[in-house]
């Protein structure tokens, strides 16, 4: 071979960059292992691969994350499921229990009128939020999740979980102790007939100290809401 014509090439390969000379390596399967409070549904498996999300495995989640009041489901961002297995692999744990994940518009209404810390329009309703509890890990989730400033990250020390979102970036705390339990009215206890009257179970209306305990919580929530409601989005 040509003595330049040596040189031309092994200069010209020297040059080039590493990155074209590397074997590209697939993004590897995502895996998600799920417990559901409400429905005591487990959900286990791979929903995306090296092609991206797989579409009847996420059917398979928009079922599983339903609206557990209404049972109506909705398209679940997969934005917040990436974000969710982001936040366990970061913490190095393998499984999450949802407490909270699509709410239908009524079932959030509902929420609103007897919870404090319940936006009216919740990221929830759109399928782009999730409420979670992640055992002894919680907090460093909740660390996790704000350090990578994907969305909400909302955090319930009291109550015991972490509220995440695909929505603007913000974070926010609710720390005082019975107010930031949006499980403790739901709709499973608590609704609201068509004339506006607050009832617990199927049909008995709440009773005068049930009436006061609940006024009493709202006004003490209101309280604190002067300090931080615009914060709140979750």
């Amino acid at each position: 071979m040509d003595r330049r014509l040596f040189l031309s090439l092994a200069t010209g390969w020297a040059a080039w960059p590493r990155t074209a000379r590397a074997v590209a390596r697939p993004p590897a399967p995502r895996r998600m292992r799920l417990f559901n409070v409400h429905t005591g549904e487990t959900f286990e498996g791979i929903y995306r691969n090296e092609k991206g999300p797989i579409a009847r495995v996420i059917d398979e989640l928009c079922i599983f994350l339903r609206d557990h009041h209404s049972s109506e489901k909705t398209q679940i961002d997969v934005g917040v499921i990436d974000f969710l297995a982001d936040v366990l692999d970061a913490v190095g744990e393998t499984r999450a229990t949802i407490l909270s994940a699509y709410r239908t518009p009524e079932t959030n209404a509902l929420l609103a009128r007897t919870a404090f810390g319940v936006a009216e329009n919740s990221q929830h309703i759109y399928g782009r939020a999730l409420d979670l509890h992640l055992g002894s890990r919680l907090r460093d989730a909740m660390l996790a999740a704000r350090a990578m400033q994907r969305g909400g990250v909302g955090w319930y020390p009291q109550s015991g979980f972490v509220h995440i979102d695909t929505g603007p970036v913000r974070n926010w705390t609710l720390e005082e102790n019975g107010l930031d339990r949006l499980l403790e009215f739901d709709g499973r206890r608590l609704r609201i007939d068509d004339k506006g009257e607050v009832l617990l179970g199927p049909s008995r209306p709440l009773t005068v100290p049930e009436r006061l305990e609940l006024h009493d919580r709202l006004a003490r929530a209101q309280s604190l809401a002067r300090v931080g409601t615009s914060r709140l989005q979750p």
